[in-house]
């Protein structure tokens, strides 16, 4: 479980007398349950990536805290950390090394032992159906085999929690279908708690089982699909969130990055 209270953070652009302060996230709060998953879903600049970094333990908070599993990720980097697996936008896979070589290496980064981690990648090919892939090396894989590759690497010390930075960027249709059949079954046979952004409604409605809408910074809506779309009496949850998103932001003068 991943629970998300207050959250805020600025940064600082410019320098001298063109510095400004710009504030990312500003009172972004939810909670992500086991068995789940979570949708983090925003306009561009909502501070969504802000707030997943902050949970992956990537970066401070100024406020508010995120517990995983009752672990204070501020204090407790590390033990957070080893209970949750991260795939960020930049999967950066070493291109010299093979799928199981870079899937092997992190394991033992988690300090497993290379017996362990040898085996947690067989199963991870199994589920993840990356078997012909496993021996190749990473460099010259299409979107779709890097993301899986990175899946697999971010979940091969077998974390309860699991989060996810707009994983579908540039994948085809068959390589999102192999992605949203992956997380279902990490959902309900592994009983993971999955927290990922996105900005394709057709994923929230067909994976997300809690929706959270962020906009200048702030959870501005918690839900359902079905409770969000009956709060803004719409039947097209597209409709729902631009209404949810960007009447919010309407709302409230400039908008974070």
């Amino acid at each position: 479980m991943i629970a998300v209270q207050q959250l805020r953070k600025q940064f600082s652009q410019g320098s001298g007398r063109q510095a400004r302060s710009v504030l990312a996230v500003d009172g972004v709060d939810f909670q992500a349950a086991d068995a789940c998953i979570t949708g983090l879903l925003g306009p561009n600049g909502a501070g969504k990536t802000t707030t997943l970094r902050i949970v992956a333990a990537l970066l401070p908070a100024d406020a508010g805290s995120v517990h995983v599993d009752g672990i204070d990720v501020a204090t407790q980097p590390s033990a957070a950390l080893a209970r949750m697996g991260v795939l960020s936008d930049a999967r950066g896979l070493y291109p010299r090394l093979t799928a199981r070589e870079n899937i092997v290496y992190y394991g033992r980064l988690h300090g497993m032992t290379a017996a362990a981690a040898h085996a947690r990648a067989e199963t991870l090919a199994h589920i993840l159906d990356l078997r012909p892939l496993l021996d190749r090396r990473t460099e010259g894989f299409s979107q779709g085999e890097r993301m899986k590759t990175a899946l697999a690497r971010a979940l091969v010390h077998d974390p309860p929690n699991i989060i996810l930075d707009e994983p579908t960027n540039g994948l085809d249709v068959l390589a999102t279908r192999a992605l949203r059949e992956a997380l279902r079954r990490l959902r309900d046979v592994e009983g993971k708690c999955i927290v990922f952004s996105t900005h394709i409604m057709q994923e929230v409605e067909r994976l997300c089982d809690q929706v959270v809408v962020v906009a200048h910074g702030r959870t501005v809506a918690a839900g359902t699909v079905a409770e969000l779309s009956a709060r803004t009496g719409q039947t097209d949850f597209e409709e729902s969130f631009v209404q949810l998103a960007f009447g919010a932001e309407e709302r409230s003068p400039g908008a974070p990055r």
